[in-house]
């Protein structure tokens, strides 16, 4: 169980004198909790024996004077020391508060402040795993692992820690008392427990079980949810609404399942702990009894044990509380390792080059297969581009367009062959370095809910705003985001739904040029643009690429720009290549498709041309 656990040491570490300090409260405030005990036992002894005292007095009745001088002085002596114990009871009280408030601001205060480091951890940890991690997991499980699952390991080195901490001190000192009182009553009073032990050994298995499956099922809840909301404009448009319904309702009744179950194992274990917990009580009452009848001990004896049950039954009772809380944090720790543990297989060398890049590509038979679908993307690839050059690779869905632009930012590295960037492998340079020095342009646009200028300046964060306008205009989106309500403060939603296709295109074009990078690759981004804007930003990027290394990675053909090199993929192979004018005198695949895109801008000028 605590296994998994461990790796939360370093953290205790950290914060070790909060913990420190929070274990002494602990002790402290247990010791006001114990010794009234004590006091309870002294004063009624102490009633008992002037009432047996007072029992045992003979005073002539006659001498009515002396009667009620020794009533009085003795009744007076009594209430003064009930009244002094009363008080001392009442100051132990208010320093056990005081010294419980100040255990909860070091141990639950130091819990939140591992949340946050852990939260934290976490979170860095995803930014340097590699594209294929997210790949083979799901969103919503990365979100529950960062949230629920850090809010159950948060209870283990908090609440549960105190608690057990409180427990273990508080035993320690009642059973130190119990023992110098009676060890036989003692004895008896602890009958209970052995079987207290055995009860929650078995029922932690049956919980730790069941509290993994109630956490691998939340996190399918939750990534059923995200993907429901992120793509509720399908979801709508296919009217698919009540089948998604049906399906989320099936999937929320297997986790209700499994936490009522959860819940059935905890009603049983609860209750018979406070059974053993009440017949330690019965016990101490009766064999004590017995005891104070064969005079062997005090009624205020039997008293103090009976403090010192009471003690003990809300930390005693919490074991099954804390082992619930420790066996989920061990389940959702062991979850948060198999993140944290996970390597990712792009990094920079120890021995990294960091330096400008000019723009000098060569790929030497490059061979690359997706490692999550077995999907066979590039083989035997070669392509050399000089800086400056302009590329185009045009080719069908499917032939690894889009891998070359994957592999050249190093989101991938190629199982075969070598990538070098000005005669240097594209693996000795500084990865942060080398995807600072390439813009990107991906197929997959993505925007953030936050501003249209922050939105384009994700691109450089030091950009002004003469250089954010600057790459708008060159993008062509510059006038219709002016004619927003907001401008460029404009605030669009999560992933710019608020945005058309197009719009969302060129902003993306925007946040890649305003890099100024002496390579840059756009990967099939105007597809959502109708042919005379695509115009106009194809004259735009003309003047703006002429010293600049570019790979555009498109399935359409731009006879407008001038590529010094257009090659043709089929099957992560280049089946043509060479300039516009020799590719349509090959007659090839090309030149057919370029004949089959001038017959549909023809027929239709203004239509938006799909992916």
């Amino acid at each position: 169980m605590f296994r998994h656990l461990k790796a939360l040491n370093k953290y205790f570490v950290k914060y070790k004198w909060r913990l420190i300090l929070g274990l002494i409260f602990i002790a402290i405030s247990n010791l006001m909790a114990v010794v009234p005990a004590q006091i309870i036992r002294y004063l009624l002894d102490y009633v008992s024996d002037n009432i047996k005292q007072a029992g045992q007095r003979i005073i002539p009745h006659q001498n009515w004077f002396l009667h009620f001088s020794f009533d009085w002085v003795n009744q007076a002596k009594l209430i003064h020391v009930v009244a002094y114990g009363g008080a001392l009871l009442l100051l132990l009280a208010l320093l056990k508060g005081f010294f419980m408030f100040l255990m909860r601001q070091t141990i639950i205060v130091m819990s939140r402040f591992i949340e946050f480091d852990l939260k934290n951890e976490i979170y860095t940890h995803y930014q340097k795993l590699d594209l294929n991690f997210f790949k083979i997991h799901n969103t919503g499980d990365l979100m529950n692992r960062i949230s629920d699952d850090v809010s159950r390991v948060r209870m283990y080195v908090g609440p549960a820690l105190m608690y057990t901490a409180n427990l273990v001190i508080l035993i320690v000192m009642a059973l130190y008392f119990m023992l110098k009182v009676d060890v036989s009553l003692t004895i008896y009073t602890l009958i209970p427990l052995p079987f207290l032990a055995i009860t929650i050994y078995y029922v932690n298995k049956i919980i730790h079980k069941k509290s993994e499956r109630i956490q691998a099922q939340l996190s399918n809840l939750t990534t059923l949810s995200q993907e429901a909301y992120s793509g509720i404009r399908v979801i709508k448009s296919y009217i698919q609404e009540k089948s998604n319904i049906r399906f989320f309702d099936k999937e929320c009744k297997k986790y209700m399942d499994v936490s009522v179950d959860l819940a059935k194992t905890e009603a049983v274990y609860f209750p018979s702990m406070q059974l053993m917990i009440g017949l330690s009580t019965l016990i101490t009452v009766m064999i004590g009894g017995i005891q104070a009848i064969h005079g062997t001990i005090t009624v205020g004896a039997i008293a103090e044990f009976v403090v010192y049950v009471n003690l003990l039954m809300w930390p005693v009772a919490s074991i099954g509380a804390v082992t619930a809380m420790i066996q989920r944090a061990s389940a959702s720790q062991k979850r948060i390792n198999e993140f944290l543990n996970s390597e990712t297989e792009i990094k920079s060398p120890l021995q990294k080059v960091s330096r400008e890049i000019k723009g000098k590509i060569k790929f030497d038979q490059v061979s690359f297969t997706y490692p999550h679908t077995g999907i066979k993307a590039l083989q035997n690839f070669n392509l050399e581009l000089l800086p400056g050059q302009k590329v185009a690779v045009i080719g069908r869905t499917g032939s690894g367009k889009s891998t070359l632009a994957q592999l050249l930012i190093r989101m991938y590295d190629p199982q075969k062959g070598t990538i070098t960037l000005d005669d240097t492998d594209i693996r000795e340079y500084d990865l942060e370095d080398l995807r600072e020095q390439i813009s990107y342009v991906p197929q997959d646009v993505f925007l953030f809910s936050d501003t249209i200028t922050n939105n384009i300046r994700f691109g450089l964060d030091e950009a002004d705003e003469e250089s954010i306008h600057r790459a708008a205009r060159q993008a062509s989106v510059e006038k219709e985001i002016q004619s927003l309500p907001g401008g460029f403060g404009t605030f669009i939603g999560e992933r710019g739904v608020t945005l058309s296709g197009g719009q969302k295109q060129r902003i993306s074009i925007a946040r890649a040029l305003i890099k100024d990078p002496h390579l840059i690759i756009f990967d099939d981004c105007l597809s959502a643009v109708d042919a005379r804007t695509e115009k106009e930003i194809i004259g735009n990027l003309y003047e703006y690429l002429k010293d600049k290394t570019t790979l555009f990675i498109t399935h359409r053909i731009f006879a407008l720009f001038e590529f010094d090199k257009i090659i043709v993929l089929e099957d992560g192979h280049i089946v043509e290549q060479g300039t516009h004018e020799m590719l349509m005198r090959h007659d090839g695949y090309y030149a057919e498709m370029y004949r089959k895109q001038q017959q549909k801008d023809r027929s239709h000028p203004e239509v938006l041309h799909g992916s």
